[in-house]
């Protein structure tokens, strides 16, 4: 009996795999001006992670999840800074306070300066009179001249105390603008691909907490021969094809040729026979549309790409643009809540 369902297993095998190559092997060729290679769905990954060293309080999304730019995804451990932030601005009140007694000295030393300048001129105006010493008149000047140093330094005392409530304002907004980061924030509208970090976990300067999908920059590499990839222009109409929907071809542009030849991957088929040397072609997708699509961009998605580097060439009429039913956009399950 098991002997019998292995020779049927392997019977069946060899049917859908000669079936499999007899659709290769008989598909329509592509008309001359366009050429297609297969390839597979990329976005952008964007890494949120902690500018600063720290614990994670908090992580606020998990994978799948969509979120906007500017939404907060995590937060850090921010109580220790906290406490430096309140230290700061202890120091900038007490620097304050200083700033003003230095003031007030100031104030107090062009007092007396004033009074030894009124006393030395009136003792020289004595002077001549004989009503006075010269002795008496030099030691008014010596005070004239300890209360211009006077004022002087106090005007310095004053100018230090202000450097010091800068400082300590500088310091004060520097915690607070790490403190501010500590609130990590999507800087893009994506989905949620990876929770690399937990809460509790302690992480490096640049530790990484999530990693994103930029849905809107979505694209498929594809692989053409030199002979083709030469006429292929950037902005040349495209046309992306995934295995999960072959029926609706979606539309999308070149948006960058190799300027350099390589080897073709393994993995890769053009429609035309293989070449050693290949040029590696950018297919963008339409990001005005794509949020239309986002429940059902996912990156890995399997397809073929084809380029249309001949527009007096009309695509195939399986290669023609559908527009898809809006039903089939529905999401449903998880995502459908009501």
């Amino acid at each position: 009996m098991r002997r019998r369902l292995v020779l049927i297993s392997i019977l069946i095998i060899a049917i859908g795999g000669g079936a499999a190559a007899w659709w290769i092997l008989n598909k329509p060729a592509l008309p001359p001006g366009i050429a297609g290679g297969n390839g597979r769905l990329e976005a952008k990954q964007v890494d949120i992670a902690a500018k600063y060293p720290g614990r994670i309080k908090e992580v606020l999304v998990d994978e799948g999840d969509m979120v906007d730019a500017g939404q907060v995804v995590a937060t850090m451990d921010t109580e220790p800074l906290e406490a430096q932030l309140r230290a700061a601005q202890a120091q900038t009140r007490e620097a304050e306070d200083n700033r003003r007694t230095a003031l007030a000295e100031v104030t107090v030393q062009k007092a007396e300066l004033a009074f030894s300048q009124k006393q030395y001129r009136r003792s020289k105006e004595l002077l001549v009179r004989g009503a006075v010493s010269e002795q008496e008149a030099d030691l008014d000047l010596a005070q004239l001249q300890k209360n211009q140093a006077g004022v002087l330094g106090a005007e310095a005392q004053a100018v230090r105390t202000q450097s010091a409530i800068d400082a300590a304002t500088a310091e004060s907004e520097r915690i607070a603008a790490e403190i501010k980061d500590s609130v990590l924030k999507s800087p893009i509208r994506g989905r949620v691909q990876n929770r690399v970090a937990e809460p509790g976990e302690v992480l490096a300067a640049g530790g990484k907490v999530l990693a994103l999908v930029d849905l809107s920059d979505v694209y498929m590499y594809v692989f053409l021969p030199e002979y083709v990839a030469g006429k292929v222009p950037l902005g040349a109409e495209a046309r992306i094809v995934l295995d999960a929907m072959p029926e609706y071809p979606i539309r999308a542009v070149v948006s960058y040729v190799s300027p350099t030849a390589q080897f073709t991957p393994k993995t890769v088929e053009t429609a035309e026979e293989r070449h050693n040397l290949s040029f590696r072609v950018k297919l963008q997708l339409d990001k005005t549309r794509l949020r239309k699509f986002e429940p059902f961009v996912k990156v890995g998605i399997p397809g073929m790409g084809y380029v249309r580097y001949d527009d007096s060439i009309q695509w195939p009429p399986d290669l023609q643009f559908k527009q898809p039913p809006e039903q089939l956009w529905q999401a449903t399950g998880a995502l459908g809540s009501n």
